[in-house]
């Protein structure tokens, strides 16, 4: 039985040596793909202290938000804790295990381009326009270089 006002190790807020790591880690992708802080912050809807205190181990990083990252960050969710002395990743999150599908390349530019719109209301138009768009299941036909249908040669 726990004793009130005594707190548990795992309770304390001090960072620990594997959040630090996997914080480190995200930075490392993150400057490898060009990609400011709040570019990333943008595109997990985060405020980009919130990035800046994963990156620094200061915030514990959920299960789901650290495969979110993975995938914007375009790696394997393993990569965040390769060279972790003493830790092992699960099977799951091994490099054998399958990758998550490839963004298309298009990502960062749009990123970047997103992260420039100053404009809160702007921005959440544009978030509606993109999931309309992601659901459209119409298929484009132009897309394949075909007219489109109606025109005569």
């Amino acid at each position: 039985m726990r004793e009130w006002g005594r707190k548990h190790p795992l309770d304390a807020k001090q960072p620990n040596q594997v959040d630090i790591h996997v914080g480190e880690r995200i930075r490392v992708r993150r400057k490898q793909l060009h990609m400011t802080q709040e570019a990333l912050a943008l595109v997990l809807g985060l405020t980009f202290q919130q990035v800046q205190k994963y990156e620094r181990g200061l915030n514990r990083i959920t299960a789901g938000r650290l495969y979110d990252m993975a995938r914007v960050l375009d790696t394997p969710v393993a990569f965040f804790f390769e060279g972790l002395v003493g830790h092992t990743a699960p099977r799951a999150f091994r490099e054998d295990a399958e990758p998550p599908p490839p963004l298309p390349p298009e990502t960062a530019d749009l990123v970047e381009a997103f992260a420039r719109i100053t404009s809160p209301r702007q921005r959440r138009k544009l978030v509606e326009m993109a999931r309309v768009l992601a659901d459209d299941s119409e298929p484009d036909p132009n897309a394949a270089g075909k007219p489109p249908s109606g025109s005569s040669h």
